[in-house]
């Protein structure tokens, strides 16, 4: 019998989640909404969706009883891909409204675009390209072409403190910054997959796959 991947979506209070629901399911994936802890220990994958400020991110975590639950499951090396605000929590730190400790999966910090020669937030499609000296096998990125079009909204951006963990680079405003991030089997895209047509369908076909491996 094929394996099947059951991947949950962590509920933690911010963002529309029926998109995302929608795209999982275009693969047929056992894709649920979930705030119950003993529901993510029993998953294949797991993702942190969102769009909100960053302490409110960590904060819908703590109160639903789910920080200490992703902690284990990112202990476990199973796949976990971080979406917007899911991404920039998987860092150290954020400094949206003050300062605000993440989950610290990647060392860094998350930063306003600061003063940049266009409009922020960042609305609309842009590119995502390969870092120097980096290539995307066997990662969310698999299989996309460098200079692939994704939907990006949001005012701050994510600083990892080590470049190994930058995934793809963007440049907005003629400044650079980092689109996604990778540590092992630990993702985070600031764009939206799920809003970015035949592109971030790939990139949620790759993380299903991704899920599926022993």
């Amino acid at each position: 019998m094929k394996k099947k991947s059951k991947i949950a979506i962590v509920d933690y209070g911010v963002g529309n989640l029926r998109s995302l629901v929608r795209a999982f399911e275009h693969f047929k994936s056992d894709i649920h909404i979930t705030e119950d802890s003993g529901d993510l220990s029993e998953s294949t994958g797991i993702v942190l969706p969102g769009d909100g400020a960053f302490a409110a991110g960590m904060n819908g975590l703590m109160v639903r009883g789910l920080k200490q639950a992703v902690v284990d499951f990112a202990e476990s090396k199973r796949p976990i891909l971080g979406i917007c605000l899911g991404a920039q929590i998987l860092m150290s730190v954020g400094y949206e409204f003050g300062r605000h400790r993440g989950l610290g999966f990647i060392e860094g910090k998350v930063v306003r675009f600061g003063k940049i020669n266009e409009k922020i937030p960042q609305i609309g499609w842009n590119q995502i390209e390969v870092p120097p000296g980096k290539n995307w096998k066997n990662s969310i990125l698999d299989k996309i072409k460098p200079g692939a079009n994704v939907y990006f909204i949001h005012s701050y951006i994510i600083e990892p403190a080590d470049k190994k963990n930058v995934l793809s680079v963007t440049t907005y405003g003629g400044r650079n910054f980092t689109s996604s991030i990778r540590k092992d089997n630990i993702f985070g895209c600031q764009f939206h997959p799920e809003k970015s047509g035949n592109i971030g369908l790939a990139i949620i076909k790759n993380f299903i796959e991704l899920c599926l491996k022993d």
